[in-house]
């Protein structure tokens, strides 16, 4: 039987995600220095901050009745920080307890809390929105199935991932770690099989060009 393309090898066991990520922190493999955590160039170069930070914004205040927010994969927090003020709570989740502990003494507010969950496997928190922010273009599609099948308990979806210039191929599968499906020519489409997520409105926020042909950064809201 031949191999479906970007499937695993068979005899080769998956890295459990948690330990994967934070083997990315403690070597600093999406950059930084040894002295902080750092979630990579994506979450800090003001050419992809800025429109992003722009749009949600605007977006979270148009609601006169201020949201309650789940960022999933909050990473070092360098975006979620800018987002707190516009919402009624902020919750932020991710993976390695190290971070999530690191952020609770650095980012205090009433209005935030942090928690270290593995959001493919753990009950979610309940809120109004959840963002996730270049997360699932790290995950399996096994993983990222499990996250779907959970957002129908949210009213919106703003979901920003790392794709190919023009057209290509979705979904195709990886191992969750440190790198992405773009290395194989594809991105998350959760529009697309084996997602297939319904949506009762989808809205693209913002897309930014990366310089070289390395893809681009395009965030989208869903309404579920």
């Amino acid at each position: 039987m031949k191999k479906e393309a970007g499937s695993p090898k068979k005899n080769k066991k998956p890295w459990p995600t948690k330990d994967a990520m934070e083997q990315v922190y403690a070597m600093n493999l999406w950059g930084g220095n040894s002295t902080k955590f750092y979630s990579g160039e994506g979450s800090h170069v003001t050419e992809v901050v800025k429109p992003y930070l722009d749009c949600v914004i605007s977006f979270l205040s148009s609601f006169e009745k201020p949201l309650i927010v789940c960022d999933l994969g909050c990473g070092d927090f360098n975006i979620g920080k800018e987002l707190v003020t516009f919402t009624n709570k902020y919750i932020a989740v991710d993976i390695v307890p190290a971070l999530i502990n690191y952020n609770r003494e650095l980012f205090i507010n009433k209005k935030l809390e942090f928690h270290c969950l593995d959001i493919s496997k753990d009950d979610l928190p309940a809120a109004d929105c959840v963002i996730l922010r270049q997360v699932l273009q790290h995950l399996s599609n096994a993983e990222i199935l499990s996250i779907v099948n959970k957002l129908t308990n949210y009213k919106y979806v703003i979901l920003t991932e790392h794709i190919p210039n023009g057209e290509f191929i979705p979904n195709i599968d990886i191992i969750s770690g440190q790198g992405t499906r773009l290395k194989k020519g594809s991105g998350v489409n959760l529009i697309e099989p084996p997602f297939s997520i319904k949506v009762k409105e989808e809205v693209n926020l913002v897309t930014t060009n990366l310089p070289d042909g390395k893809g681009m950064i395009a965030t989208t809201i869903y309404s579920v």
